[in-house]
């Protein structure tokens, strides 16, 4: 059977955080899709993990992996969105737990012509620890007291784990943020990330997924706030890889696509 979407997952050498995530996805309201693994280089037992799961999941998973040399999260997003065998593509992160209504969200609030911008909500790394596989396929990791009692702080932030229907419509309306290209919740058309040449594969750490929406805008697609709709726990984790010399390179080439109004870049896709 033909899947209607596909779900792009990042991941490098983080096999506990991705086994939690895998699992999240097996628990999806909306089953007709294919899961697109963007592996940066991660060492065996990632691969051995992901062949253990594949018997476990309902879902068909496609595992895309390139050589470590270094952070080149750009460069495997490429490689894995020229795997995905459907027109329409979600990306989120090997370390965020969707909640069971995540997929159908991004279906239902898919429209020609947008991108889709989603929200996600930080763990602290004890409870990120803590939740079970039996949390995850109870649900029970979306409980808001049961995150509280676990070590989650009171914040407004809370409302996007538990937010549906009119409360999450009227916060979406509500928010500050503006709706860009977000790593761990967006998706597209296909043809509309082909047309802009996918992510830019100089940037490392540090916005490329935000460039990659501001290309599209350029290119005249519009994008839609759905921050309260659709939410993942984000897991906490140290991130080595964010340096300066990284984030200014890419601040400067966002720079730039601004500046050059650019929707297109010669360092992504197709060289």
């Amino acid at each position: 059977m033909q899947k209607n979407i596909s779900v792009v997952i990042s991941t490098y050498n983080s096999p506990e955080w991705l086994e939690k995530v895998i699992w999240g996805y097996n628990t999806q309201t909306y089953r007709n899709f294919e899961m697109v693994i963007a592996d940066d280089g991660s060492r065996q037992e990632t691969s051995d993990l992901i062949e253990e799961l594949k018997k476990e999941v309902f879902y068909p998973i496609i595992h895309v992996w390139h050589e470590d040399k270094g952070f080149q999260k750009s460069a495997i997003l490429n490689k894995a969105i020229l795997a995905c065998t459907t027109n329409y593509i979600m990306m989120s992160d090997g370390d965020c737990i969707p909640r069971p209504d995540f997929v159908e969200q991004h279906i239902k609030f898919r429209e020609e012509g947008y991108f889709l911008s989603g929200g996600y909500h930080k763990l602290p790394i004890e409870l990120s620890k803590k939740i079970t596989k039996e949390d995850i396929y109870s649900d029970l990791c979306f409980d808001v007291s049961w995150l509280k009692k676990n070590g989650m702080k009171i914040s407004f932030k809370n409302n996007k784990v538990d937010a549906t229907g009119l409360l999450s419509t009227i916060l979406n309306f509500l928010t500050p943020t503006t709706p860009s290209w977000n790593g761990h919740n967006a998706s597209g058309w296909k043809t509309d990330i082909l047309a802009v040449n996918g992510f830019d594969e100089r940037m490392q750490y540090g916005g490329q997924d935000r460039e990659l929406g501001e290309r599209l805008i350029n290119h005249g697609i519009k994008s839609k706030q759905i921050r309260y709709s659709t939410v993942c726990l984000h897991l906490d984790h140290p991130r080595g890889y964010a340096t300066p010399e990284s984030i200014n390179k890419n601040r400067n080439i966002r720079e730039e696509t601004k500046q050059q109004n650019k929707n297109w870049t010669d360092y992504g896709i197709l060289k």
